[in-house]
């Protein structure tokens, strides 16, 4: 084995750990913003706090999986949020598992599950929320830009 090969192991570990840090993060984060009412779940109730107040935004998630996939207008929408997203320093993350995320933001008030496709932690701007597993996933969101994955995946943690 090379010298080459071993680093490139270390690295697929190493990586493979922070994907699975971010996914914990993000999870505690989702929990906690829920509680706090700092979520907005959906991609048109997303769209229309994006106009209204981006500034209230503070982290962003797109959520697919293979039935969506080939969902253009979906793609359309992923594709200006993120826009929106990088033209006002809001962190984006893509994750594979819908149905793990909307387990996550429970259901509407009618009881089926929300549109999970894009999730919006918000703050209120005159008295920002802080909470760890924020600053975690932007640094994790950070050190992906660093090497040019600007929409990092994450994996939820199983259950």
């Amino acid at each position: 084995m090379t010298l080459e090969e071993i680093s490139g192991q270390e690295n697929t570990m190493e990586n493979a750990d922070r994907v699975q840090n971010a996914g914990a993060a993000l999870e505690e984060l989702l929990v906690a913003a829920k509680e706090q009412d700092y979520l907005t779940v959906g991609v048109y109730e997303s769209a229309k706090v994006m106009n209204v107040d981006p500034d209230s935004v503070a982290f962003c998630v797109l959520a697919t999986d293979e039935e969506y996939e080939s969902d253009i207008a979906l793609q359309i929408h992923f594709t200006l949020i993120q826009a929106f997203c990088f033209d006002n320093d809001i962190n984006v993350v893509r994750v594979n598992d819908i149905e793990r995320l909307a387990d996550l933001v429970g259901a509407n008030e009618t009881g089926e599950p929300k549109d999970a496709h894009c999730i919006l932690v918000t703050s209120p701007c005159a008295n920002p929320w802080k909470d760890p597993a924020l600053d975690k996933l932007g640094l994790f969101c950070e050190e992906s830009h660093s090497v040019y994955d600007w929409v990092p995946a994450i994996t939820l943690p199983e259950r």
